[in-house]
């Protein structure tokens, strides 16, 4: 069984889903169009506009947060999954709206390969932080106050533009010893709109494993 169907079986008919932005997002999306056309009956919030996109392509029915106050499951991918199952997100770009989307749902449920387990968030060197473009300066400023260089992100020759409009600053880490006190910090600058870290909020990991799915859950 992949990553993919093992979610979908924890799909009900009526439900209102958040999908994902990313590899293992995508790929569950394409698997729930499947279902949709085979007749189950969901709706879905997206937490980016390429996600809305292709679940327009494959005849998800979609809606919003304005018309649906809670979802029943929020499925998405992550960057790095620590043992405690708290996350590093937004390699893609869209972590301030999958934030909003995993903090609407009663169920957050994480999907990840095995490559995204870590032993403490930040081994694997990045942590996205979303800025106002006004703000970037400051944010950059205050950072090599904290000891921490950073670099904004590009995109075809200029800087990678969220879909709420801000830029993504790269911020190099190298293991994150106490994530709670750093996302105080980050989110104390003026300009920062959200970070990728995602703490306590992910409810199910499901891990890939070579011919399994291990389902692991917050205690």
């Amino acid at each position: 069984m992949t990553i993919a169907e093992h979610a979908l079986a924890m799909v009900s008919d009526g439900q209102v889903l958040g999908l994902g932005t990313g590899r293992a997002a995508t790929d569950f999306v394409k698997a729930l169009g499947q279902r949709v056309r085979a007749g189950l009956r969901v709706r879905g919030v997206p937490t980016s506009q390429t996600t809305a996109d292709l679940a327009k392509q494959l005849g998800i029915p979609l809606t919003t947060l304005a018309e649906i106050a809670e979802l029943d499951i929020a499925f998405d991918g992550a960057d790095e999954v620590d043992p405690q199952l708290r996350l590093i997100k937004g390699w893609g770009g869209a972590l301030v709206r999958e934030k909003i989307v995993a903090a609407s749902a009663r169920r957050f449920v994480v999907l990840v390969g095995e490559e995204k387990e870590v032993p403490v968030l930040g081994s694997r060197g990045k942590l996205p932080v979303e800025v106002v473009p006004f703000g970037v300066d400051l944010v950059k400023r205050r950072l090599r106050t904290m000891g921490y260089a950073c670099e904004i992100r590009q995109h075809q020759g200029g800087p990678f533009v969220s879909d709420n409009g801000n830029w993504i600053l790269d911020v190099k880490v190298q293991g994150i010893p106490e994530p709670l006190t750093l996302e105080a910090s980050l989110r104390a600058i003026p300009g920062v709109v959200g970070t990728g870290l995602f703490l306590d909020m992910a409810d199910t990991v499901l891990i890939q494993r070579p011919g399994s799915v291990e389902e692991r859950k917050r205690s």
